[in-house]
């Protein structure tokens, strides 16, 4: 049983900002991650043409920017390069491949018993902690609903999480489903591959280049939020209409 002040669930970025900010204060902690590397949903589950859809000065880790040359919307590349400097020099050293499968608070002793699973060496360890810092993120499990019939489906089904790229797509017909940003790039990117794309989602689009983005994000550290809002709302729609009524327009046209 190891005994520390903080023990940090997950390598990823919460979890690396979170141990650097501590460093800062001389406080110890432990990081436990349960893939091989820091911050693997970047590493291992991101597609090859993903950028940081906000502008640099919003997607800065604590007490460490970017390099002064680095382009406004960092890319994936650049920006895993820039997650293993930060390691380096907060000297952010997680215990890889342990997976945290309990914990428990007592409340006589006010503490945290955090058993976890050591999978290099298939032994379970233990941790008591004053605190308890859960980092394990939100996107960390893909989700795939049951669609009737998908079972079935004679071609491929991937998640977004899976996907690197468009190259082995071209000539091939295309389904995303959803448009959120992964969605919209994944198919941009397979569209540009060759690939017969189409693109279906559940309820009316709303569009917001990152541009409008860097804009109300910058007002907003002067101005009220709702006020933000519906200032972005008002220029998206002199860029690009209203989109719900064209879509319900193109809608009325296919059931006609």
């Amino acid at each position: 049983m190891e005994n520390v002040v903080v023990l940090i669930v997950g390598a990823g970025l919460a979890g690396l900002a979170t141990a650097a900010c501590l460093s800062q204060f001389s406080i110890p902690y432990v990081i436990v991650e349960r893939e091989s590397c820091s911050a693997s949903l970047w590493r291992n589950h991101a597609y090859d043409r993903l950028k940081l859809h906000l502008a640099k000065e919003f997607c800065e880790l604590p007490h460490m920017s970017y390099p002064l040359d680095a382009p406004t919307y960092i890319p994936k590349t650049l920006f895993v390069k820039y997650l293993d400097d930060y390691v380096e020099r907060f000297n952010i050293q997680p215990k890889y491949l342990t997976s945290v499968e309990s914990s428990t608070f007592d409340n006589e002793e006010k503490c945290w018993s955090i058993v976890a699973h050591d999978m290099a060496k298939s032994t379970i360890v233990g941790f008591t902690a004053k605190f308890l810092v859960v980092a394990s993120g939100e996107n960390s499990a893909e989700n795939i609903p049951m669609i009737p019939g998908l079972q079935s489906f004679p071609s491929d089904v991937i998640h977004s999480s899976s996907y690197k790229s468009g190259k082995s797509y071209y000539g091939m017909n295309v389904l995303v489903v959803g448009s959120g940003n992964s969605g919209m790039e994944i198919a941009y990117d397979l569209a540009a591959h060759g690939a017969n794309t189409s693109i279906i989602i559940r309820s009316p689009i709303h569009v917001m280049t990152k541009e409008l983005i860097r804009l109300g994000m910058t007002l907003a550290r002067r101005l009220p939020l709702n006020l933000v809002d519906n200032l972005l709302v008002m220029e998206a729609n002199l860029i690009f209409g209203d989109l719900y009524q064209g879509m319900a327009s193109e809608g009325q046209k296919w059931v006609q």
